[in-house]
């Protein structure tokens, strides 16, 4: 959770539909049971002190080394870091600016995860959006299709974009690639309108649309 930003000025703590916005995926993980700890690699402690977090026993506040500070270092670095320092086997990762990703979707991501290492000895999970269009290169040349055969869309090969929601890796899994998608990783899709990853102004934009939408059906819907 950087203090900087190129792209939004100080987006993760920015009013986004109602509060900071590094509050809002902060609060989902607090719903997850699965998750035994939460650690933010941050820094601008000062800030988030400023709006009232600081250390509780469920979240560990971890001042990010000035070597690895930037916008143009590798998070390969900021998890090793996190890694070496947090005596844990299994890590899951997520950043401040995917506000829309729900608790649901992280427990079915777990649950997917631990089935998979049983199952199919995976040992590692990320986020994807799922498509089923027609791709063309820049060149105008057909990627996943014949343009002379117009199949439906739903019967495409379907093609996987990582959104960079959310990660679930090992200390092993991260040492034989030195990244957070191992060597055998679960494709795991992410529901559509939870799926935002906000790196400019049009995205903030869409993703505060979307939760200020949620919100308003959420208020109007009855209570049983």
């Amino acid at each position: 959770m950087k203090a900087h930003s190129a792209r939004v000025k100080g987006k993760n703590f920015r009013n986004f539909a109602g509060k900071p916005l590094f509050r809002w995926i902060l609060d989902t993980l607090l719903e997850v049971e699965e998750i035994d700890q939460i650690v933010i690699n941050t820094d601008a402690r000062d800030i988030l002190e400023g709006h009232g977090l600081t250390e509780t026993d469920q979240i560990t506040i971890r001042d990010r080394k000035p070597d690895i500070c930037g916008d143009h270092v590798s998070m390969n670095l900021v998890i090793q870091d996190d890694m070496a320092a947090v005596d844990a086997e299994t890590f899951l990762m997520t950043h401040t600016t995917n506000p829309l990703l729900s608790a649901g979707t992280i427990r079915s991501a777990i649950d997917s995860y631990y089935k998979g290492v049983v199952r199919d000895g995976s040992d590692s999970l990320f986020t994807v959006n799922e498509y089923q269009t027609r791709f063309y290169r820049k060149d105008g040349s057909a990627v996943n299709h014949d343009p002379n055969v117009l199949l439906p869309t739903q019967e495409l090969e379907p093609w996987y974009e990582e959104n960079s929601n959310l990660y679930i890796f090992t200390k092993n899994s991260f040492e034989s690639t030195h990244a957070r998608i191992g060597e055998r990783p679960i494709l795991f899709p992410t529901p559509t309108l939870e799926a935002a990853d906000i790196d400019n102004p049009t995205q903030w934009r869409i993703a505060e649309i979307i939760a200020l939408a949620e919100m308003l059906v959420q208020s109007a819907e009855p209570v049983g």
